[in-house]
């Protein structure tokens, strides 16, 4: 083939290349920006629910657990606990978005609040008449319990997921046992003269009030994202196209980057503190960190698979992206897929993990941090191809 036919070739080859990746006119691309909007809000809603129904179980568990005590109740219970964290853990690339879940009124901090005083809520090793189910003058109901939340010190967390998690487990002593969650005996909710420690009746009413609340704060924003009233669900879908997909890329952008990455991953690391885990009590640290990491790849795929496993997609970012910038998508994701490779390479239980390695090594969780890391600057790269500005800094 002549030289100056094999150059006009490469050129007609880069230009089809150019044309098939930015070939939609301006109204075409707006019109993929609204689907990409109105796909995000289905996603969320789906998660949500999955969410709300995983508590809504939790909570039969807990029931039947205070009900009649035992160690097959018990486990029953914390296998409900663990199911529940699953879809919860994705929800999680639904923040720093400006949604209900983290504005001014928003559940997250009632919900998820962590790291978590032990001897705020109960007795812990070597004080068995702190917390406040041993202070009998403390009312134990749903309003009491909330305005008890982060009072004095935003570790004096009083209810959500991890208060449930620390009453069904008890405290994970590293020192004792560390390759073994929390060992709480089922008797300290027996009532009577076989049960251990004190409050037993005010322990198993602390539980299910914290699981009564855990859905009342789902239930709150499934109703929001409702594509049948829900206020945010209306506000999302009625905002400028460009802002709306702002919001999704600085939800993910920050998750990744600077939440996962810095504060729940870097941060336990750093410290080489097991309080500064996710999940302590039950071990469960690992899948927070995994079920995030998908989270934030779901958003941009645009595509959420639910605990039924049918399948929410539709019109992503990844689509707009490809549209602007083919090898600039690609690259994301393979770098959010990385990200998930490497979260889930990280060992079991977390807290064992952090003790065989040290910051800015090669090993599992600081090669989770240094993907989740790549990840963010690339979305913020993605962001600004697309016409974009975001920060993937935590808010202020």
């Amino acid at each position: 083939m002549p030289k100056i036919f094999r150059s006009s070739l490469l050129v007609l080859c880069a230009c089809l290349v150019a044309f098939t990746s930015c070939d939609r006119t301006e109204d075409e691309r707006n019109d993929l920006k609204d689907q990409i909007v109105a796909n995000y809000a289905a996603m969320v809603y789906a998660n949500y629910q999955d969410a709300l129904e995983g508590a809504q179980t939790l909570d039969v568990a807990l029931e039947a657990f205070v009900a009649s005590p035992s160690e097959a109740t018990l486990t029953a219970a914390k296998n409900a606990w663990l199911a529940s964290r699953e879809p919860y853990g994705v929800t999680e690339a639904y923040r720093f978005g400006e949604g209900p879940i983290d504005d001014a009124d928003g559940p997250e901090g009632l919900m998820n609040a962590w790291p978590l005083d032990e001897a705020y809520i109960d007795y812990v090793s070597g004080n068995a008449n702190v917390g406040i189910v041993n202070n009998t003058a403390i009312t134990i109901d749903m309003p009491t319990l909330e305005s008890l939340n982060e009072v004095g010190a935003e570790e004096n967390v009083s209810i959500g997921f991890h208060a449930i998690e620390f009453l069904l487990w008890g405290q994970d002593d590293p020192n004792t046992a560390l390759l073994t969650p929390g060992q709480r005996p089922f008797t300290d909710f027996v009532t009577g003269a076989n049960g251990t420690a004190a409050n037993q009746d005010r322990r198993g009413a602390y539980l299910l009030v914290c699981g009564d609340l855990l859905i009342k704060h789902l239930q709150s924003l499934v109703d929001e994202w409702n594509p049948n009233g829900g206020a945010y669900y209306a506000t999302f879908t009625a905002l400028d196209r460009d802002e709306a997909i702002r919001r999704m890329l600085t939800g993910i952008g920050i998750l990744s980057k600077s939440e996962l990455a810095g504060e729940r991953i870097f941060t336990a690391l750093d410290n080489a503190d097991q309080e500064d885990e996710h999940s302590c009590f039950a071990d469960n640290t690992h899948r927070d960190i995994v079920t995030n990491a998908i989270g934030i790849r779901n958003v941009y795929l645009g595509l959420y698979t639910r605990t039924n496993n049918t399948v929410v997609s539709g019109p992503s970012l990844r689509d707009l992206a490809n549209d602007i910038d083919a090898t600039l998508n690609a690259d994301l994701e393979a770098l959010l897929n990385s990200a998930v490779a490497a979260t889930e390479a990280i060992p079991v239980p977390f807290d064992f993990g952090l003790t065989q390695e040290a910051v800015g090594g090669s090993g599992p969780i600081q090669s989770s941090v240094t993907a989740l890391q790549a990840a963010g600057d690339k979305i913020a790269e993605v962001a600004s191809a697309m016409g974009i500005t975001i920060s993937t800094d935590l808010p202020e």
